[in-house]
């Protein structure tokens, strides 16, 4: 079988991420976790004392930077490689938390990590998660799948999730919370979250986690047929 770039986009807490690391694992394939692009970034960015104000010193940083993602069998998920280095479990820890959101705000680094994430894709085999994967980064991509679900499903979704890190949030204001991110996402200027026109729609306000991978292995196992 052929291998085939799978985007997977779509809004907050739908289960785009989990989605997308369990249909990689099924397909050895590698998942590319747009955030851990952004948190290695940050952790060369405080390696180096990068000052994020000088324009100039951002690019010089970037041209530096390369990350990779290699499969992991023993967990059976893509660890995250800066420079050649695995520095998955360091870009866990909570000052690169701190760090990662400025960091990521910056154009620059954006369009680095959109031009990373490209070249990643002519090695076909990968699994990416995002708003704008199918529109943006790759708009070839053989898969394209736009996810979405109820309001009211998401944000329980989230309130369970938020509930297991120990935070205990009313319902309202999740709900406020994702409507203000999906119109944030949906009306920035660089790479909002849009449907592309080719794009399978899939609602997972009803469906198990296993339902969802299998909804997007049956369209792999499709797409591949049609390439042979």
């Amino acid at each position: 079988m052929s291998d085939i770039i799978i985007a997977l986009d779509g809004f907050s807490s739908c289960g785009k991420s989990t989605t997308a690391r369990h249909v990689a694992a099924s397909l050895h394939y590698a998942f590319l976790d747009t955030g851990a692009m952004y948190r290695a970034v940050a952790l060369y960015f405080h390696r180096q004392n990068v000052d994020v104000s000088n324009l100039q010193a951002v690019k010089d940083a970037l041209s530096h930077v390369e990350i990779t993602f290699q499969f992991n069998p023993s967990k059976q998920a893509s660890d995250t490689l800066l420079n050649g280095e695995n520095v998955e479990a360091e870009i866990r820890k909570m000052y690169i938390s701190d760090l990662v959101s400025q960091i990521a705000a910056i154009p620059e680094v954006r369009h680095a990590m959109v031009a990373q994430q490209q070249r990643m894709g002519e090695k076909k085999g990968i699994v990416m998660d995002g708003r704008d994967i199918g529109t943006v980064v790759f708009p070839n991509a053989e898969l394209k799948i736009f996810m979405t679900a109820e309001p009211h499903i998401r944000a329980q979704r989230r309130k369970l999730e938020l509930l297991q890190k120990g935070e205990d949030l009313p319902l309202e204001e999740i709900v406020e919370n994702l409507r203000k991110r999906d119109e944030i996402d949906s009306n920035r200027s660089e790479g909002p979250l849009k449907r592309a026109a080719d794009a399978i729609d899939l609602d997972t306000s009803y469906r198990t986690m296993d339902e969802q991978v299998e909804f997007v292995l049956d369209h792999v196992r499709r797409v591949q047929g049609e390439k042979r």
